[in-house]
């Protein structure tokens, strides 16, 4: 494959809220993207944005030199690449020695299975799934979870760096996604832990102010308190300041938190939190939050607490 980024082909399936930045940022980039997706607004998104837009995937994956999945699940990953549709699956369409890049968040062994199918058929294939969520996806910044050899890891080196600012080659078949689930997991359960002691700070006496500087700069310093911020005010571009808009949806913490049980299960690892965090979240998805930011779980807290916030 050409290492012309203006030459080098992209088939990008999946345009959806990180999908289409993704895509966007390789238009940007000098890629060629052809790009599909089922649902008409996320196409005329990405047409806005520069992407050529394909009657079907496998349109979108024909002759590119690369192919990029987005999609909600692993179910959703096999359909594409089997495909019943106009012109087959991704896996025939795709011209022979293409790389795949699968950067949804699906199970592991799902993951490992995706990529025997892609070397079966003649390709190349990397499971990467992302964090960073729509911001990260819209400014360039998402991280990659990289799991394949470290020569696709290499080939795949410069459109990652396009869509991201850290890339992690994490192992062989599978590692990207074993990672992205061990992540998500520490995730889920530091947001109930940031959201519960906000709680606690409110019915003691705490501003959410005073609380926030003293654990953003001591040993309760995390990623769930710095940056989504589960209250407003402290981190003015979290989601709190916008009504819980998503951001990282409460159904996608709720989903890759499952993934994670099913690998806890799978591998008899003994983790009361992860499937507290797991329980927790799937009510919340259930409840009402599903599409809301996982961060508006502090909400579910409080009204469990019988306690409303008090003004700050």
């Amino acid at each position: 494959m050409s290492n012309d980024a203006a030459k080098r082909t992209v088939g990008f399936i999946g345009l959806g809220h990180m999908g289409g930045p993704m895509a966007a940022n390789l238009v940007k980039a000098g890629y060629q993207v052809t790009g599909f997706d089922v649902v008409p607004a996320a196409l005329e998104a990405a047409r806005s944005a520069g992407v050529s837009v394909a009657a079907s995937s496998a349109e979108a994956a024909a002759g590119a030199d690369v192919v990029i999945t987005m999609l909600p699940a692993g179910k959703h990953v096999f359909a594409a690449y089997e495909g019943d549709g106009p012109g087959g699956g991704l896996l025939a369409a795709a011209k022979p020695g293409s790389l795949f890049l699968e950067c949804s968040t699906i199970a592991v062994e799902d993951a490992r299975t995706a990529h025997e199918m892609a070397l079966a058929a003649g390709h190349h294939s990397l499971d990467a799934p992302v964090s960073g969520g729509v911001m990260g996806a819209e400014a360039g910044t998402l991280t990659f979870m990289v799991g394949g050899t470290a020569d696709d890891f290499a080939d795949a080196a410069e459109i990652f760096e396009v869509m991201g600012r850290r890339i992690v080659h994490c192992g062989g078949p599978g590692a990207g996604q074993a990672a992205k689930v061990c992540n998500n997991m520490i995730l889920g359960v530091s947001m109930i832990a940031v959201s519960e002691a906000f709680v606690l700070g409110e019915q003691l006496g705490l501003t959410h102010q005073a609380l926030y500087d003293v654990a953003a700069n001591a040993s309760g310093q995390c990623w769930a308190l710095t940056t989504n911020c589960p209250v407003p005010g402290p981190v003015p571009a979290s989601p709190a300041n916008r009504d819980y808009q998503p951001g990282f949806a409460g159904a996608l913490m709720a989903k890759d938190l499952g993934l994670a049980v099913e690998a806890l299960n799978a591998t008899g690892v003994e983790a009361s939190l992860g499937r507290a965090a797991e329980e927790i979240y799937r009510e919340f998805a259930l409840g009402g939050g599903a599409g809301t930011d996982f961060s508006g779980i502090i909400n579910t807290i409080r009204a469990a607490s019988h306690a409303a916030a008090p003004e700050q």
